[in-house]
């Protein structure tokens, strides 16, 4: 079948389009993507704005058509910490139910983390043993371990790219002293949950997903994104503590011009740097792996797991 993944996120809108069988992979088939900002869309008590909801509205009913041009069976609707944290989340997902039909499920940090690691366990396969996975977003920081498709332990933290440049970082380029403030911030934030994933010792194989890891690796010279899906690409701490400083004394347009950076993204990357540094330092991580897949495709997967589970009799 068919499905489509609407992740309406902190930073983007973006319908994800997938040939989905169970016992398959799912099979990118279209990406409609909305650079919303919906995280800088607030007023000052944290409540989305009415043009911001407005903003939001017509996106998902954008999303809802080109789902539809693309014979989409069924959309699976997901909101995440943008919407989860606005003071007036149940009257935004009310609004949106009203005018587009669309149903958002909000989720929490945990789950997306979960659903994550689901994602990344089903890339790598048993083999990868013991998983410590890394997701910075725009809004948060999710970091899960385990062993198998579910975690032992996964938390979700307010370390996003975005919301950090949007409170910790107002210059451009940045001013030095805001710079070393969110890099003590951020570290303290991280600090306070390694003692949670230590306790199940040290993981076999360290994972990173997200457009910021994405990024980040392709500076420190990781394979273009044309170069395909299974291509290895990894990061490894040496080469991003030399590029943290570099990034913190560039503007925002000249981060635009470095390869692999996208405009919509030059401006938070310095905040995505400092967060994915502290983890990788805190967690004594030298390199990691970068996953293409992440959110989107873990909740397909859980569709698809729920969608068909054999009986005893099928089985025999």
């Amino acid at each position: 079948m068919r499905l489509g993944v609407l992740d309406v996120g902190s930073n983007t809108v973006h319908l994800l389009v997938v040939d989905a069988h169970p016992g398959a992979r799912p099979l990118p088939a279209h990406s409609h993507k909305t650079d919303l900002r919906l995280a800088q869309l607030l007023d000052p008590s944290g409540a989305i704005t009415p043009e911001g909801v407005d903003r939001l509205i017509a996106t998902v009913n954008e999303a809802l058509e080109a789902a539809e041009d693309k014979g989409c069976e069924d959309v699976l609707p997901f909101a995440t910490s943008a919407v989860r944290e606005a003071v007036n989340a149940d009257e935004v997902l009310a609004r949106v139910r009203a005018e587009t039909g669309v149903d958002l499920q909000v989720l929490s940090g945990e789950d997306e983390a979960r659903l994550t690691f689901l994602a990344v366990r089903r890339w790598f396969g048993w083999s990868a043993g013991k998983l410590l996975v890394l997701d910075i977003g725009g809004g948060s920081l999710e970091i899960a371990y385990g062993i198998d498709e579910d975690p032992d332990a996964a938390v979700s933290l307010p370390l996003g790219a975005g919301r950090l440049t949007s409170a910790w970082l107002p210059g451009d380029p940045p001013d030095p002293q805001d710079v070393k403030a969110l890099r003590r911030h951020a570290r303290a934030q991280i600090a306070r949950t390694v003692g949670e994933f230590s306790r199940f010792g040290s993981p076999d194989h360290v994972v990173a997903t997200s457009k910021t890891f994405k990024q980040l690796a392709r500076l420190a010279g990781a394979a273009r994104s044309a170069e395909g899906l299974y291509v290895q690409r990894e990061l490894k701490r040496k080469s991003l503590e030399d590029w943290v400083p570099r990034l913190a004394a560039m503007t925002e347009a000249e981060r635009a011009e470095l390869p692999g950076v996208s405009d919509g993204r030059a401006g938070q990357l310095l905040a995505g740097a400092l967060v994915a540094e502290g983890a990788m330092d805190l967690f004594g991580i030298e390199a990691l792996e970068i996953c293409p897949w992440a959110l989107r495709e873990g909740l397909i997967l859980r569709r698809l797991d729920h969608m068909h589970t054999p009986s005893m009799g099928e089985l025999g």
